[in-house]
């Protein structure tokens, strides 16, 4: 139970940061270069996949060598195509 109360509170606090920040960037003159780094890092962090599951249970995820597969041609190795010298 402990654990996501401390989840949510984490993230609570540090949107409160980033928030504070991108304000402060916005509308105070003497903004500098902390407040820069927290809204900078906080939008890189939105940036993240954080949905992920593992690439075996995707639903449409692409087939493992599949792109080695398709840079050898469907033949496979070793094999040339006709009309190819």
């Amino acid at each position: 139970m402990n654990g996501p109360i401390a989840r949510r509170g984490a993230a609570l606090g540090l949107g409160a940061v980033w928030w504070w920040a991108a304000v402060r960037l916005a509308v105070a003159p003497d903004a500098g270069v902390l407040e820069g780094a927290v809204a900078a890092g906080g939008w890189g962090l939105s940036l993240l996949p954080v949905h992920c599951v593992a690439k075996s249970r995707a639903v449409g995820a692409v087939a493992a060598g599949r792109w080695g597969a398709a840079w050898r041609g469907k033949r496979g190795r070793g094999e040339v195509e006709e009309g190819v010298s």
